[in-house]
């Protein structure tokens, strides 16, 4: 089913302390070096080294041309000004974190690594506690101050109503069938799966006693949970929604595909299948949509309302940095350095290829981290029920993918 709801590129509202900080536990080079004053918000200093930092961060050890770098900078320099602006508003309106919330946030994220991660990460970062605190007191201002505004938001009956009966050509549900699967793999995973098969007698052997256990009378969702070398083992072999073409496209056969939509009934399951990746895979039919029906505004309302106000948040986002930036007083001293020097462009304050430095400060360049503007209609539909599948498995992509990623964008097939 198609987005109904465009996404809407806006400015990020830099939510990036977490994700910054989040990254205390892995390896950290040391930031660029720049000194000096890069831009002033109402008299506030924006230092270059905190510019450097983030385009540093952004490299991830790329070559970058002079102009490049400059253009990277100015980028930078624009989201920290403009998150500044914005933590200023909201200090103004008293919309600012206690000490407690700022040290709570901060204890969260040191929970994801040790002690000595932290202080090496504080270390190669370049940055002190009372630098981290300062970070995460902006960070919890910005978004005290979008929590203010979004409790204001009110997303009335007529405007959800309205909404679906402009779309209703999109509210459907779609021909297709949801599938679960057991998988048995010849290839090594690792130990990643239970009961592994490592080669293609042992995925054989292991099918074909699953196969048994099943026709006794076992349920597959425990059966696929305790053995299946696939990720969605976690879901009790749940892998969605497809279509026929789908299916196609992915490698089942056509005597198959006619089993599943004609045959097969509900709740049945296959007898070991052999795809040409060696892999042995037992289906389970666990719905069947004949055919596309609409769905009622009922069905939908949930979705809509939510994809309304997240439209809303979004226009509000950008709304919040217009206001900040029209009230503040700013001055861009690195701009101005470019322009007086073009051949230098702003100095060399940031070597080309720097490694990252992980950072505290937002990352985000001015349109990059915009939030999306959810779509009311989903992406799996009522009849499908499918979960979002986890993270790639043993290989790339399965012959038998199709029910994932035609169920939900957020499927990672395992081969």
């Amino acid at each position: 089913m198609h987005r109904v709801f465009r996404q809407i590129a806006t400015l990020a509202l830099f939510a990036a302390f977490a994700a910054g900080l989040a990254a205390c536990g892995g390896k950290v080079a040391p930031g660029g070096g720049g000194s000096g004053v890069a831009a002033t918000v109402n008299g506030k200093e924006i230092t270059l080294s905190d510019v450097d930092r983030i385009v540093n961060q952004q490299l991830q050890g790329q070559q970058l041309t002079t102009p490049d770098l400059a253009a990277a900078r100015l980028q930078a320099l624009d989201t920290l000004i403009q998150r500044e602006a914005v933590v200023q508003k909201a200090e103004n309106e008293k919309a600012v974190p206690t000490e407690d919330e700022i040290t709570t946030a901060i204890n969260e994220q040191k929970k994801n690594g040790t002690a000595e991660d932290w202080q090496k990460f504080l270390e190669q970062s370049k940055l002190t506690e009372a630098q981290v605190r300062d970070e995460a007191r902006k960070d919890l201002s910005v978004k005290k101050l979008q929590d203010k505004l979004y409790g204001q938001i009110t997303i009335r009956d007529q405007e959800i109503t309205d909404f679906y009966n402009n779309n209703r050509t999109r509210f459907v549900n779609p021909r297709g069938v949801g599938l679960a699967d057991i998988v048995a793999d010849p290839g090594d995973s690792g130990g990643v799966f239970p009961n592994d098969a490592k080669s293609e007698a042992e995925a054989a052997s292991k099918i074909n006693s699953l196969y048994a256990q099943l026709k006794t009378g076992a349920d597959f969702a425990t059966v696929a949970r305790a053995n299946s070398e696939d990720q969605s083992l976690v879901r009790g072999g749940d892998i969605g929604f497809a279509n026929e073409d789908a299916l196609r496209q992915n490698g089942f056969s056509a005597e198959l595909i006619g089993r599943l939509f004609n045959t097969m009934k509900v709740g049945d399951i296959t007898e070991p299948i052999h795809f040409p990746d060696g892999r042995w895979v037992i289906f389970k039919l666990t719905n069947r949509q004949l055919e596309t029906k609409p769905l009622t505004l009922d069905d939908v309302k949930g979705q809509i309302q939510q994809g309304l106000t997240e439209t809303r948040q979004t226009l509000l986002q950008g709304a919040l940095i217009r206001s900040a930036m029209s009230e503040a007083k700013v001055v861009n001293h690195l701009a101005d350095d470019m322009l007086k020097d073009p051949n230098t462009l702003g100095g060399n304050a940031v070597a080309p290829g720097a490694s990252p430095a992980a950072s505290p400060a937002a990352s985000a360049t001015p349109a990059a981290t915009a939030s999306p503007a959810a779509s009311p209609t989903a992406a799996a539909t009522p009849a499908a029920g499918a979960s979002p599948a986890a993270g790639a498995g043993k290989a790339a992509a399965t012959p038998h993918a199709a029910a994932k990623t035609a169920a939900s964008p957020a499927a990672s097939p395992k081969r």
